[in-house]
């Protein structure tokens, strides 16, 4: 049969998507009331009185409400999603502020009127007085503890996170030489297209809600909406529309407004609506990255790492409702694909009067490839040493493999890279970049006065992150395949890839096969798109789903036609019998025969009847262990997640007048197992390298000391436009992973874990000063132009 599963098909989404036929959840409710809110203007205040007085009268208002308002579950605190042992301060909001506010943007009343305009202009009136206390901005200000974020915890700190393997101190005593070094990683924001958004409506005569959210997670919202609202699970249907990107913003569940809509749609029994505008996304959504790490590495004069010694200050904003992931990150896949003897991470996570810190693409293993690629860097640049011979004398071997560095990940389960060939990707990305010729383009470039450099990184990624994740693949009568999962979709082309799996696996036209995602009336056992996991998860779920019905409609049409079910093979949609075509009959055929019958409905249906020929009296029209219908659902839950890995290249050319950085060349080499879609999976990388640059050179999140986020707005906040990304050299290798059927890992985070790592690189090797932040800023390489005394034409390489 035609081969599917590894093609670069064409997305199937993108013709309806790009051409305005998508349905996004403003879409929706055109006739829905709507929500605004009231959030606070400070960082840290008690509301002593809100007045809404002046508001009463305005015409269009349907209610305003506050905490006061709340009662039931719906007044405790919002959950704390991912509890962890180390966790031992956590700390999550109120749906509305019940007394106190920790950070700009926090909701404390919620409007509902006729329209949005009305809805704003309402929540304008609303007058709340504060007594405001002094904030808590920034680490350095968080770790002297000298003001408190909650009043209850005396130093700030939500969670100690320590991960050692091996000796630290000992090997670090031992090593022949040694190198310190700090560096800063500022805040940053993913930014969708969309923002938040939710939509309900109330079923007072079934006395049930559906919701629609722009949500990375229908299934888990749903649950959320019925613990809080307290309604039974199956009342509760959410359903994820088409979704405009995620980025890991819209994992968290619930959002305060994911359960305020809903509650308000209950109790006045009327559709109710609220989109998030661009500044409720910068003040009140999330934020990622934010860190100060103290880096000692302990090594020979070979370049050979002993130990490393990580200790880490992690900015977690105001509350910490999932948990401390993007730490427990950084720490486990900050080692990459490098051997030490001995490594220690010991993080401290902070409260701060800011907006909640949750995954941002990449969650945290940026912060981690920065520190372990800079400490790469460092050792070179001290032993006069070629950065990628330093890098290839560090590496885990092929026949390492399975490789345990002796930490625990993210799912408390032991961190074990499943599969790989570094030294491959290593030889790989040399030579896709030019490595070693580069040199002569230094010397022609300098020659015509320009300032060039190159640089690189690695990363390991840990990806297909349990429990598990469900698919269920029906073929109708009419011999279309149904599919369907769970998990949600804001980009990523499931649509194509899942039915390419299912079409592969089943022996039929891919055109034949459609793929729902992220609807719990169709799916209601599901964990949600995040962490690199979706193909994996649900990849491999309906791999296994559509395997079984393959496996059942080779059973039927044996009995069929005859013989034995070894046999026979799907080719196109059809089950015939191997080199005899003529002895066939169509999938659609074998559909209407798993499906016995009282009535015939249609010509068809006739042959699945009780007086058809091939029924057989001596036998249970079903048998005890079957069911009816060709279809199945199953499930897929892995031990542990498998992990990717890849290297990227760069190239630089620096304006030594201006500092303007502008990236001549960019190299991927990559390795996600065996790829089912390559395109798909070059857009990823893509995507993701867009935003690397963004955070290595541009995305900031720049607050006051009073907690002000200054550039709230696409006017101030910086983001690479499409003519500063370069255009993408991309490579594969793929070593399939031993822990699933399809032998796939994750892609989906693979470009931005390194950028920033590579490109300060680059940048150091172009000017020969000390990169120990990001994102770096042409004002910042100005100033280190200026005042590094330890510039020099390292030459590294």
């Amino acid at each position: 049969m035609t081969q599917i599963f590894g093609e670069p098909v064409q997305r199937r989404e993108d013709a309806r998507l790009t051409t305005g036929r998508g349905r996004y959840l403003d879409d929706l409710g055109r006739t829905a009331l709507a929500a605004a809110f009231v959030r606070s203007p400070h960082a840290h205040a008690r509301v002593r009185d809100i007045d809404v007085s002046a508001a009463l009268d305005v015409e269009g208002l349907v209610g305003i409400y506050t905490y006061d308002d709340l009662d039931g579950p719906l007044a405790e605190p919002l959950p704390l999603l991912i509890p962890h042992p180390a966790l031992t301060a956590g700390r999550t909001a109120y749906a509305l502020a019940d007394g106190i506010v920790r950070h700009v943007g926090e909701p404390i009343a919620m409007v509902v009127a006729t329209d949005r305009y009305v809805a704003e202009d309402i929540a304008g009136l609303i007058d709340v007085s504060y007594e405001p206390l002094p904030p808590v901005v920034g680490l350095p200000a968080a770790r002297d503890g000298n003001l408190l974020v909650h009043a209850d915890l005396p130093d700030n700190v939500a969670a100690h996170l320590v991960q050692e393997t091996g000796d630290v101190d000992a090997e670090m005593t031992r090593a022949p030489r040694t190198v310190r070094f700090t560096q800063t990683i500022e805040r940053s924001a993913s930014m969708p297209l969309e923002g938040r958004g939710v939509y309900a409506r109330w079923d007072a005569q079934d006395d049930s809600l559906r919701v629609y959210s722009s949500t990375q997670t229908s299934t888990s919202v749903r649950a959320a909406i019925a613990a809080k609202l307290d309604l039974p699970p199956g009342k509760v249907e959410v359903i994820a529309p088409d979704v405009g990107g995620g980025f890991g913003v819209k994992i968290v569940h619930p959002w305060p407004e994911e359960l305020l809509v809903p509650w308000a749609a209950r109790l006045l029994d009327r559709e109710v609506k609220w989109v998030e505008d661009r500044r409720e996304h910068f003040i009140s959504s999330a934020h990622e990255r934010g860190q100060i790490q103290d880096i000692t590495a302990g090594y020979d004069d070979d370049g050979r790492l002993l130990a490393l010694d990580v200790r880490i200050w992690h900015d977690h904003g105001a509350y910490t409702p999932y948990g401390i992931i993007v730490p427990i990150i950084t720490s486990t896949q900050l080692l990459g694909p490098y051997k030490p003897r001995a490594y220690r991470c010991a993080v401290d996570s902070l409260y701060t009067n800011t907006v909640i810190v949750t995954p941002y693409r990449g969650a945290g293993r940026p912060q981690g490839c920065f520190a372990m690629e800079r400490t790469m860097d460092r050792i070179a640049d001290e032993l006069g040493l070629d950065r990628t011979l330093v890098r290839e004398r560090n590496l885990i071997q092929p026949d390492e493999f399975p490789y345990d560095p002796g930490l625990t990940f993210q799912d408390g389960r032991p961190l074990i890279y499943d599969s790989g060939d570094y030294p491959e990707l290593l030889r790989m990305i040399r030579e896709l970049v030019g490595w070693d010729d580069f040199e002569t383009i230094r010397e022609q470039s300098a020659a015509e006065g320009r300032t060039v450099g190159i640089g690189m990184a690695c990363y390991v990624e840990g990806t297909g992150v349990g429990p598990y994740e469900g698919g269920h693949v029906q073929v109708e009568n009419s011999g279309r395949v149904l599919v369907s999962t769970g998990l949600t979709s804001q980009g990523q082309g499931h649509e194509t890839v899942f039915a390419q799996i299912v079409a592969q696996e089943l022996g039929v036209p891919l055109d034949d096969v459609a793929v729902t995602t992220g609807d719990t009336r169709r799916f209601g056992y599901a964990v949600g798109t995040f962490a690199s996991r979706a193909a994996v998860m649900s990849g491999n779920a309906v791999a296994l789903a559509a395997r079984n019905v393959r496996a059942k409609a080779l059973r039927i049409a044996a009995d069929a036609l005859e013989c034995s079910a070894d046999d026979l093979d799907i080719i196109d949609g059809i089950v015939q019998v191997k080199g005899d075509p003529s002895s066939a009959m169509a999938l659609s055929t074998v559909a209407v025969l798993s499906n016995p019958l009282r009535y015939a409905f249609d010509s068809a249906a006739r042959a699945a009847t009780q007086f058809a020929p091939r029924n057989d009296p001596d036998r249970a029209p079903v048998d005890e262990d079957d069911e009816p219908g060709l279809e199945n659902r199953d499930y897929y839950s892995p031990i542990r997640s498998t992990f990717a890995a890849g290297m990227h290249a760069a190239v630089v050319e620096i304006d030594c007048d201006t500092c303007e950085v502008r990236i001549l060349r960019y190299a991927v080499v990559h390795d996600c197992g065996n790829l089912i879609n390559p395109m798909i999976v070059e857009g990823q990388i893509h995507g993701g390298v867009a935003q690397g640059v963004g955070g290595a050179l541009y995305e900031v999140m720049h607050y006051d000391e009073h907690g002000q986020l200054l550039n709230a707005s696409f006017m101030d906040f910086l983001m690479p436009y499409a003519t500063e990304i370069p255009h993408i050299e991309t490579a594969h290798l793929q070593t399939p992973s031993p822990l699933n059927p399809l032998g796939i890992k994750g892609a989906g985070e693979a470009g931005v874990i390194p950028g920033s790592a590579c490109i300060a690189s680059a940048i150091e090797d172009a000017l020969g000063v000390r990169i120990s932040a990001m994102p770096i800023s042409p004002s910042d390489l100005f100033e280190l132009l200026a005042t590094d005394p330890e510039r020099t034409r390292r030459g590294s390489r």
